[in-house]
């Protein structure tokens, strides 16, 4: 699976304001309470189930689960090195949240599916699975030339993710989380340079430097654009409601 290590350092979306807003959605849109036991797939550093720990002021520490192993990872959370599938196949506990934020792209769709069902496993009665992608019809994010294009592919295998989990789970909510972006040129072109979105993992350097120096000529100062996200809720019975 490839490693996406810079995507919240640094970034708005390691941001105070982002991790409230989005904690908050979370709690609005599942049953969420201080006893509940949640898991993070992807969790990178640990600070949104951080937040939520504190947030909800929860007995037990969520487990975050990430194939990097950050040394400045959120102390709130307990952290295991591994991916989904594995972590899952061996796991034992039973959740209320599986948290799989931004990261079901970088799997097949055979292996989306077997991730599914391991967490419909490893979910309590009432729990459910909180999957969210790239909104992929309404994305607003800043790209040069050839990230979009890379971009617009991803946006489409998004689709069909989304239209597999819709066919194959009980689906209780489709929701959609917006955060406006206020951010300098200078700052996005730092996070463009770091590889902050999957899309720019397999460019080198040169495609990495065309890039800033086009987004640095057709954007002003300070960037303003909303990070738009499809949230997509399933729960553990499989029959359709």
């Amino acid at each position: 699976m490839a490693s996406i290590k810079n995507w919240d350092n640094n970034t708005w979306l390691s941001s105070k304001d982002y991790i409230k807003s989005f904690s908050k959605f979370l709690i609005q849109n599942t049953k969420l309470n201080f006893k509940s036991e949640i898991l993070d797939i992807g969790c990178g550093r640990g600070k949104i189930s951080g937040n939520l720990y504190s947030e909800l002021k929860l007995t037990s520490k969520p487990i975050g689960i990430d194939i990097v192993n950050h040394k400045d990872k959120d102390k709130r959370v307990k952290f295991k090195k591994s991916n989904g599938l594995t972590f899952l196949n061996k796991n034992k506990n039973f959740f209320d949240l599986i948290l799989i934020k931004q990261t079901i792209h970088l799997l097949k769709m055979n292996e989306i599916t077997k991730l599914i069902n391991l967490c419909k496993k490893s979910l309590k009665s009432k729990g459910v699975i909180v999957v969210l992608t790239l909104d992929p019809n309404k994305n607003e994010i800043p790209t040069f030339k050839l990230m979009n294009t890379k971009l617009e592919n991803s946006l489409n295998r998004d689709k069909k993710i989304i239209t597999l989990l819709k066919k194959n789970n009980k689906v209780l909510k489709v929701k959609n989380f917006s955060y406006k972006v206020k951010i300098l040129k200078s700052k996005y072109l730092q996070m463009i340079n770091d590889k902050y979105i999957s899309i720019l993992l397999n460019f080198d350097l040169n495609q990495i430097k065309e890039g800033i120096n086009e987004i640095d000529l057709n954007f002003k100062k300070k960037i303003i654009f909303n990070d738009k996200l499809q949230c997509i809720i399933i729960s553990k019975n499989d029959q359709k409601i």
